[in-house]
């Protein structure tokens, strides 16, 4: 919506190796995130290049965080949040990169599976890659794996981003032009959108996807 992705989620309440319930620890590597907490309570771990942290959530806070950061939603009770996603389409074109261990983000068939099979399973095995990558220190190395994935699918990602946000961008510039000259053109086109979201079990819950207009 205006190149930003907005959806509702009710992150996963599954326990998983380290006794906390949640989602899939990921990266995106093109788009920043933002989440507005609306019910519940529980926290967002992250891993960048400045070490671990983690962030409480509870309803009327605001987190976001810019690409590259790694974030694992952790859910201690009923955690509820809008989802506001830069650059629309990009992450439902894989511009995000899970946790796996090194053996299986080394190889592409292996990686290709455990992202797209079962949904706790493929949970518990980021978790797992999270949780070794916190403890060796290799977050580097981690940052390595996510560009070669994400390599082959740039040129797509670059399709789509002038498609969508670019172009909403563009659009505003059009329109301070327009304003410059007493042209109200696409003030007279103003109009309104109700949208009905869709459900999807994504990375961190179950998902309220709404489309982009």
């Amino acid at each position: 919506m205006f190149g930003v992705g907005v959806s509702g989620l009710a992150v996963y309440d599954w326990p998983t190796a380290d006794g906390r319930c949640g989602g899939s620890p990921h990266l995106h590597t093109l788009c920043a995130e933002a989440y507005v907490v609306v019910g519940g309570a529980g926290s967002v771990q992250t891993l960048t290049s400045s070490g671990f942290e983690e962030t409480p959530l509870e309803p009327g806070a605001v987190v976001w965080f810019t690409p590259g950061t790694v974030h694992r939603l952790i859910n201690d009770g009923d955690l509820r949040i809008v989802v506001l996603m830069q650059n629309s389409g990009l992450p439902e074109a894989g511009d995000a990169v899970f946790t796996f261990p090194p053996g299986v983000l080394a190889d592409p068939v292996r990686y290709g599976q455990a992202a797209a099979g079962d949904v706790r399973k493929r949970r518990d095995l980021a978790v797992e890659g999270f949780l070794a990558m916190r403890a060796e220190d290799s977050f580097e190395d981690f940052l390595g794996h996510a560009a070669r994935i994400v390599g082959a699918r740039l040129d797509a990602f670059e399709e789509r981003w002038r498609e969508g946000p670019l172009k909403a961008a563009l659009a505003t510039g059009d329109q301070l032009s327009r304003l410059r000259e007493g042209d109200l053109s696409h003030l007279r086109e103003g109009a309104v959108t109700r949208l009905s979201p869709a459900p999807k079990q994504g990375m961190c819950g179950n998902l309220q996807v709404y489309p982009s207009p």
